[in-house]
């Protein structure tokens, strides 16, 4: 009598086998499509200046609109995810992402296209912070192994983006860089709805609205702020009040999720070591990451004098290297943890931006090139190691929370890793690329990044214990456990 109960369990264990791999095809596409629409959207930018009659300071707006809604309402949707379910927050983002890409592509005028990129993001957040919960909750024992392999998605996005932008625009116009995301987009949602299972929901189901209101306005605050402020001056008053007015929004943030019952931000996980050293290195690689691709176009075209072809082509690099290391990394990172993986990755970081600024017109371009490719390879081998830390660090029904929480990470500190840069710049070569000084101004942002790049260091190697991989988020509020093996 017992035969057919071991036929059922085997039966199911091998569905389980398949499924999570299928999981992984339906995420992937997801997670290719945002990376892919922001590189192929700013190819398309001097086109849209073009057709619209406008200054650059107005299509601007199509970017940041974008930049600033994903990253100030990511807390948000995780909450949602992990209150509804992941997967309906995931085929919600998919399909709003498609129906504002096909919005986007007729839009008559700019104003009408930047409204329409918020939609576009809002969809955009909620496959953002869905993602991640989902992996983790289908691969409980190799979650690093997953989400290196969704790295790869990220790599050829941002890889293909400018190459297959500048294809279309050129051959089809600048609408149809929308109009691609249509049968991607449907095509994905149909995989998401019959492949997707939905995760047991907790019981309480009570959205914190004040908590997610005042979140929203902190970071949208401080991200404006971080990112006109170069335009419109640190001293402005403008960008004065902006962080001001962060500040007490953040207050208000968090007195009101010590109040509530059910509060959008669990704030208690932040005693999770593990949880907040890693979100703080996730930060900070983010942020010395944006410090050298956003300062490395300037650097060849003004100082060395290359083409935007070449510029392009040294710029690969990077996300190449990402996507080759960040899977190996990610499957040892289930082996031996994610400390010394993360924190050499970051070292090698710090050691690349210090050799970027040794280079110059003298040395040639080469070692450019290579110095860029080191940092994708301390990249890949700090970002899966990492996010499958900040996963596995807190209970299963804070999953979609903890991927907001990284996701949020990334955006600031990108956005803070250009106003670094712009400042730096701003300050010692005040004439832009005229200036004689360009050449070391940029050497000075570098260094700054590589000293950045290594307070992550120290950050990433005073990250706590965490609970076994085999327990991970799945099995309730991290805590004393299995040290992590780094």
């Amino acid at each position: 009598m017992k035969v057919p109960e071991v036929i059922e369990k085997d039966t199911v264990k091998a569905t389980k086998s398949n499924y999570h791999w299928y999981v992984l095809a339906t995420v992937f596409v997801g997670t290719f499509m945002g990376p892919l629409d922001s590189s192929i959207v700013n190819i398309a930018i001097p086109s849209l200046t073009k057709y619209f009659s406008v200054g650059i300071t107005t299509v601007e707006w199509v970017v940041m609109a974008y930049l600033l809604t994903t990253s100030s309402l990511l807390l948000s949707t995780g909450r949602l995810g992990d209150m509804v379910g992941h997967k309906r927050i995931y085929i919600i983002g998919f399909l709003t992402f498609t129906a504002a890409s096909a919005l986007c592509g007729i839009s008559g005028s700019v104003q009408q296209l930047v409204f329409f990129r918020v939609v576009q993001a809002v969809g955009a957040t909620c496959m953002f912070s869905s993602s991640p919960a989902i992996l983790t909750d289908a691969f409980p024992t190799e979650r690093g192994k997953a989400l290196g392999l969704i790295s790869i998605s990220v790599a050829i996005g941002l890889t293909v983006g400018p190459t297959l932008g500048g294809f279309i625009v050129h051959n089809f116009g600048w609408r149809w860089i929308f109009f691609v995301n249509i049968p991607i987009g449907i095509i994905a949602s149909i995989m998401a709805a019959f492949i997707l299972k939905e995760s047991k929901l907790p019981t309480v189901k009570r959205f914190d609205f004040a908590g997610a209101t005042m979140a929203f306005l902190a970071l949208f605050s401080v991200l404006l702020a971080l990112s006109m402020g170069d335009k419109w001056g640190w001293r402005s008053s403008s960008t004065i009040g902006l962080l001001l007015a962060a500040v007490v929004f953040a207050a208000a943030f968090l007195y009101f999720e010590n109040k509530v019952e059910e509060p959008m931000l669990d704030l208690s996980l932040f005693r999770i070591r593990l949880f907040t050293t890693a979100n703080i290195s996730a930060l900070i690689n983010y942020a010395s990451l944006f410090i050298a691709t956003f300062l490395t176009p300037f650097y060849l075209r003004d100082v060395f004098g290359e083409s935007i072809q070449t510029t392009g082509l040294v710029l690969t690099v990077i996300p190449l290297f990402i996507g080759l290391v960040a899977p190996i990394s990610g499957t040892l990172s289930d082996k031996i943890g994610s400390r010394m993986l993360s924190s050499l990755g970051l070292t090698i970081n710090a050691l690349a931006l210090l050799g970027l600024s040794r280079t110059s017109v003298s040395t040639g371009i080469l070692p450019v090139a290579l110095f860029l490719g080191l940092f994708g390879f301390g990249a890949g081998l700090f970002q899966s190691p990492n996010s499958s830390a900040i996963m596995g660090a807190v209970p299963r029904h804070r999953l979609g929370i903890a991927a907001g929480m990284q996701a949020t990470m990334r955006s600031v500190g990108m956005v803070l890793g250009v106003a670094m840069a712009g400042a730096i710049v701003g300050t010692y070569a005040p004439a832009g690329p005229a200036d004689p000084h360009m050449a070391s101004a940029i050497h000075i942002a570098f260094v700054s990044g590589s000293v950045i790049a290594g307070i992550g260091v120290v950050a990433s190697l005073v990250r706590g214990g965490a609970v076994s991989v085999t327990q991970g988020a799945l099995s309730g509020p991290a805590g004393p456990g299995k040290p992590d093996q780094g």
